[in-house]
């Protein structure tokens, strides 16, 4: 038999079960990851749990109330998984239960307070027998996963040593260490439909379209949407210049009062950002469309913006009940997605569009897009993806022999496996973030696209 076509050698490996979960927000293809590890690791005769709702049933497992399968766990067999990898949703679940939620610091890892649910869930794991686990989830999830393997590290005498891979997610794409996330390109082309057709519409109606999509720190998906949808103009987060800026102070929604440093015992200070410089930057691109004799137009924002208005601001964006339910979540997250902006930022772009031209007010429809993209049915190429990362991660612990890593692709979908101290901030036991950068070509991409701005 051809050499290419032979069946992957069967490894000998101390590793016999390994348990499978889902953290954080939905993304497409993500049963193609799931599914593919499944079917790797069970094809060799190692049994795979796949754990229902990310970590919150190991979170709330005590030994007078064991995990039970069917309930807090299924099997995940070859012979069940054929035309799974396509379908959309998660078929074990997932939530944004945080099990590393007080350790911030590595000295964090030494205290047993702090470190409790982590070892609730190493206790859950050892009580079904799991050798390794398989985490799927974005930055977030990618830490939590960096501190269950230092916990242990810290802790040999816990008794079961469990290895860790992760396996990135997030259609943000906002990922160190990997080009491209599975279920970005779905997402991407979703909202790039939206933007086509809403575009349609506009010049049909002579009307602009404002949209907010979501992108936190990132405009990855911004850009994606608007770069294949033709919008007008886009703008993210790491557009705001330097001198767009400024502070005012940090008050809590739910007392009114201002927060105070108890550092320094003064008003803790918010960074905002100046909101009539970003409007004015859209009444640029209005302008410079009507000398092109285009009357209509989609401006594409990130929904990350919204976590740096104004105070004054936000409170217009939402009613005052909604204002004082902003916590964050447990992750830390400002609820940026809570905050629709859009109708806000086209209310001053009217302002200053009159005051700049002389004009009557021009006809703005604002939107928010958001869910609707997270369980769309994947793309092929999400679905390959997807497929790579599932395997890879039977690869890295089964063929390899690793623990402590993240499955990563580049080129064409060649597989790699950073270390996960290369992807924590230096000094933090946080993963890093990544942005767009404005120096680089996939940024300057729609700028040669759009108006021109004199």
């Amino acid at each position: 038999m051809s050499q290419a076509l032979r069946s992957p050698v069967k490894v000998d490996s101390p590793i016999k079960r390994v348990a499978i979960l889902f953290s954080g927000g939905p993304a497409p293809a993500a049963n193609a990851v799931i599914a593919s590890a499944a079917i790797a690791f069970s094809r060799m005769g190692i049994e795979v749990l796949g754990i229902r709702q990310g970590y919150t049933h190991l979170m709330e497992y005590t030994p007078d109330k064991p995990l039970q399968e069917g309930k807090h766990y299924i099997r995940l067999q070859h012979e069940d998984l054929e035309l799974v990898r396509s379908q959309q949703g998660i078929i074990i679940g997932t939530a944004r239960a945080n099990p590393g939620k007080g350790v911030h610091t590595y000295e964090d890892l030494d205290d047993p307070a702090k470190t409790a649910p982590l070892k609730t869930v190493h206790d859950a794991l050892s009580s079904l027998g799991v050798d390794a686990l398989i985490s799927i989830g974005g930055d977030d999830t990618l830490t939590t996963a960096a501190k269950f393997k230092l916990f242990q590290d810290r802790h040999p005498n816990l008794g079961r040593r469990i290895a860790v891979v992760h396996l990135p997610k997030t259609i943000d794409n906002d990922y160190e260490g990997i080009d491209f996330t599975f279920g970005y390109f779905t997402a991407v082309d979703m909202l790039a439909t939206q933007v086509r057709n809403l575009l349609a519409d506009a010049r049909a109606a002579g009307a602009y379209f404002f949209i907010q999509v979501m992108g936190r720190k990132a405009g990855w998906l911004a850009y994606g949407a608007g770069i294949a949808g033709e919008a007008s103009l886009i703008i993210s987060l790491e557009d705001i210049p330097p001198e767009w800026w400024t502070t005012e102070e940090t008050i809590n929604p739910k007392t009114g009062q201002k927060v105070i440093d108890p550092e320094t015992g003064k008003p803790q200070m918010r960074e905002i950002i100046d909101l009539k410089a970003l409007a004015n930057r859209v009444v640029d691109t209005i302008i410079a469309r009507e000398k092109e004799g285009k009357s209509y137009g989609v401006v594409v924002f990130a929904e990350g913006m919204g976590e740096y208005f104004p105070l004054e601001e936000l409170r217009k964006c939402v009613s005052e009940e909604e204002f004082a339910q902003l916590e964050p979540d447990p992750f830390g997250h400002f609820p940026v997605s809570q905050i629709k902006f859009t109708g806000r930022i086209a209310r001053l772009v009217n302002d200053l569009y009159v005051e700049r031209t002389g004009k009557k007010k021009k006809k703005i429809n604002s939107l928010q897009f958001g869910y609707e993209v997270r369980c769309h049915r994947p793309t092929a190429f999400d679905i390959i993806l997807g497929s790579q990362l599932g395997v890879g991660a039977y690869r890295a612990l089964i063929e390899r022999k690793l623990d402590g890593v993240m499955v990563s692709v580049s080129g064409q979908l060649q597989l790699r496996y950073p270390r996960f101290e290369e992807l924590m901030q230096t000094g933090k036991l946080r993963a890093k973030e990544r942005l767009i950068r404005p120096e680089e070509d996939f940024h300057q991409l729609p700028r040669y696209l759009e108006s021109r701005i004199d």
